[in-house]
């Protein structure tokens, strides 16, 4: 059973938690560190699994989120633009093809090892090229709200 941790007279009391919320370790005041350990995933608007880390919700950050991304084998995000905020990936494992651009004409291809930039509101898709394992990156932005500023783009 997973469980949140509450500060509680300066103490750390451990109560249940939902399966879909992720241990919160510490006070988010702004003044202490929090350690954020990831539930079992969820799902993103562009329809892959995330692993939620930080963001103004699990830790308080005012400037940032950080989280995990798994692209199934073969598997696409939907197109998409992230609404004013820049994006950076590092890719830990796989080769991603992001297809970018007002028309998502232009393509790049990286494998694990390589660092991202997106820049804000930059139309982009990754897809997976390996049809047989996922493919891994850590995904940071400069918005904390994880998921309310990524926009779908209109199916082509």
């Amino acid at each position: 059973m997973r469980r949140l941790l509450y500060p509680l007279a300066g103490l750390l009391v451990a109560l249940p938690a939902c399966a879909a919320e992720p241990e919160i370790i510490g006070e988010r005041n702004g003044k202490d560190v929090v350690t954020i350990r990831a539930p079992e995933s969820a799902t993103s608007k562009q329809t892959l699994p995330i692993f939620p880390g930080v963001s103004g919700r699990s830790a308080g950050a005012k400037g940032l989120s950080l989280l995990k991304v798994v692209i199934p084998p073969g598997g696409s995000a939907a197109a998409h633009i992230h609404k004013g905020y820049e994006t950076a990936i590092y890719l830990i494992q796989g080769t991603v093809e992001t297809r970018y651009g007002d028309r998502l004409e232009k393509r790049v291809v990286n494998v694990a090892g390589d660092f991202v930039f997106i820049p804000p509101d930059v139309p982009h898709q990754p897809t997976n090229l390996s049809k047989t394992e996922p493919a891994i990156a850590i995904v940071a932005r400069n918005d904390p709200d994880e998921q309310e500023h990524v926009v779908l783009l209109p199916k082509e």
